[in-house]
């Protein structure tokens, strides 16, 4: 009697399993760094007469066009990429991209910008409490103490104080929240077929058509001056900053991320990104003379400490991502 073959899904672990997380850190830190130097060089040009619209539409062109090779090369090798992955790249494009920032600066036009910014920064501890719901089970101690602690460090590295909210400008900061955790959710899912740099260029792509459609319409105004801007009191190219804006910060930014997401997983890359705004104060503090305080820096020791207690807690319960292999199995006669 002849036998059959049946193929059974074997799960084999990643090589990579167990490996120190440390370049991912490294990455990750990278990308906040280059994020972070953004918001101190789009400020001069919004005070010299530029648009908001303007300013996003010209930074996400920018930096999709220096990445289009990253999807180009994708979509060469795996015939059919972009219409199987269509989804996850439009949905990166429109909340990773477009929604992150036209929710942030919808919020930060009704509130203020320390409060904006840190609802929106409450993005990793949404991600732990969809981890929670998802899984139903409680989050570890190490998390929930790191979460507290980074949070508490930012509300310090924002400066609240006094503030007060704005109904309509706190959802749309928790509109940007939800946008920046989909950024990590998402970036996690590249892959092979569709590598983090091709994901990256695709979805900042369908940010700048976005930005070209509300730009369109009149929704948000297109105004560009082809003067100086004033930087640390001294007068430059306005497309100086834009250029870094677009190619450095942005492209930078995206491109590290994005790579950083899938090495450190979710919710520590969240964390780590958290890192940003203490880069922020940093260039603040260079380029427009903006010294932080002693609350600052206290709150930049708490972040630190809670990215920490996150990320000593993200080996212990990482659970490698295995790949599915066939082999053949003979039944009994």
């Amino acid at each position: 009697m002849a036998h059959q073959t049946a193929p059974v899904p074997i799960v084999r672990a990643p090589k990579t399993s167990g490996a120190p997380l440390a370049p991912g850190l490294l990455v990750g830190l990278a990308s906040a760094l280059a994020f972070s130097s953004s918001g101190p060089l789009v400020k001069p040009l919004l005070e010299a007469g530029w648009s908001l619209g303007a300013a996003l539409l010209i930074r996400m062109s920018l930096a999709a066009l220096l990445l289009s090779p990253a999807l180009v090369l994708a979509a060469r090798r795996h015939p059919g990429v972009l219409r199987r992955r269509w989804r996850l790249i439009v949905g990166f494009g429109l909340t990773a991209v477009a929604g992150c920032q036209i929710f942030y600066f919808a919020a930060m036009q009704r509130m203020p910008v320390a409060v904006a910014l840190l609802i929106q920064y409450l993005a990793p501890v949404l991600l732990v409490l969809l981890a929670w719901i998802r899984t139903r089970r409680r989050p570890s101690g190490l998390v929930l103490a790191g979460s507290v602690i980074a949070i508490a460090g930012l509300v310090l590295v924002v400066d609240v104080s006094g503030a007060r909210f704005d109904p309509l400008g706190t959802f749309f900061a928790l509109l940007a929240a939800c946008c920046v955790g989909a950024y990590f959710l998402l970036a996690e899912r590249s892959g092979t077929e569709l590598p983090p740099l091709a994901l990256a260029a695709g979805g900042l792509a369908v940010g700048a058509v976005s930005m070209i459609v509300l730009c369109g319409v009149g929704i948000l105004p297109f105004a560009v001056t082809l003067g100086a801007v004033e930087m640390l009191g001294v007068q430059v190219p306005a497309w100086i900053p834009i250029v870094w804006v677009g190619g450095v910060a942005t492209t930078l930014g995206y491109a590290l991320g994005v790579r950083a997401v899938p090495l450190l997983g979710s919710r520590v890359a969240s964390f780590v990104g958290l890192s940003e705004v203490l880069f922020a104060l940093g260039f603040a503090w260079l380029l427009l003379g903006e010294a932080p305080g002693a609350a600052q820096i206290l709150g930049g020791v708490l972040i630190v400490t809670g990215v920490v207690l996150v990320r000593l807690d993200g080996r212990s319960a990482a659970e490698p991502r295995g790949e599915a292999v066939s082999v053949p199995v003979v039944p009994g006669p």
